[in-house]
């Protein structure tokens, strides 16, 4: 059998178009969703990023602003650009681009970002709200991975069994809490796990986030299990991959998300649904 893909092209652009009917409904009050996208440095990929996240915004009809700083911005003079936004009230989201250049502490920027506009899902309220099931903003790919979930009818994971391959606090951890608020039994795999696969093969769900190539391959997979791919890496001959040994997992997997096409696009899009909630709620 080989596994269905679940296009996060195509199931971004569904909701991308949802975001721009509620968008011009928000208009006809008087008020335009605005996001901030602040870029400190000249990173060649952050640069790419934030062109799409641009665009993006655009594409729904939101009132986009891009701030681009020197890499020799002093940290004071971004918190203090940080801050101007928190009190823009024609800004409902605020994004500050990672990496910042190495004299600038990124915890510091984050936390200066009011919770309010948090719209990433990376201030330490956030990932509380997220933890104990608050009102808040998620982060943006795990929740991206989510609403992938839901497409294919697993919007209430109870009985079923998740695997996380990572820990990082931008994907793995915020991801381990979504699937637990969906009622999944969710194990947490890392560096320091001894025998991944025997974990892996228990898993009805397999969310791969470690940003290492082939760290999930077809003897690791129960046969039907649905694999989520946020791996972003290149492979020896230079081609774009993920975490997942793509063409041997499609063969035992249930649906599989591919590299390009899957978790990518979803990321951006749940950035829009972020600033948009934060839009409708400022709106009251």
């Amino acid at each position: 059998m080989t596994a269905q893909i679940i296009d996060g092209k195509a199931l971004s652009e569904q909701l991308r178009k949802e975001v721009a009917t509620r968008a011009a409904a928000l208009k006809t009050r008087g008020i335009t969703p605005g996001l901030a996208v602040v870029l400190v440095g000249d990173n060649q990929a952050s640069q790419v990023y934030v062109r799409n996240k641009v665009k993006a915004c655009e594409d729904v009809g939101f009132h986009s602003v891009l701030e681009k700083y020197d890499a020799s911005m002093t940290e004071a003079e971004l918190l203090a650009r940080v801050e101007a936004l928190n009190n823009d009230p024609s800004i409902h989201g605020i994004l500050v681009q990672l990496p910042l250049p190495k004299h600038i502490d990124d915890h510091k920027v984050i936390e200066t970002i009011s919770p309010a506009k948090d719209v990433d899902g990376f201030h330490v309220a956030s990932a509380g709200a997220l933890m104990v099931g608050e009102v808040g903003f998620k982060a943006c790919t795990p929740y991206g991975c989510m609403k992938m979930l839901e497409s294919i009818g697993m919007k209430d994971l109870r009985g079923k069994h998740a695997v996380v391959i990572g820990r990082s606090n931008i994907v793995g951890k915020p991801m381990a809490m979504m699937l637990l608020a969906a009622n999944a039994t969710v194990t947490v795999t890392h560096s320091g796990t001894a025998d991944l696969a025997a974990m892996t093969r228990q898993a009805d769900v397999i969310v791969a986030a470690v940003g290492k190539v082939d760290v999930l391959t077809a003897d690791m997979v129960k046969p039907g299990a649905v694999v989520i791919d946020v791996g972003m890496n290149r492979n020896a001959e230079g081609k774009l991959c993920g975490d997942v040994q793509f063409d041997g997992v499609k063969e035992v997997a249930g649906y599989i998300t591919p590299v390009p096409g899957g978790v990518g696009p979803m990321t951006i899009t749940m950035l829009l649904v972020n600033t948009m909630e934060s839009a409708e709620r400022a709106a009251g």
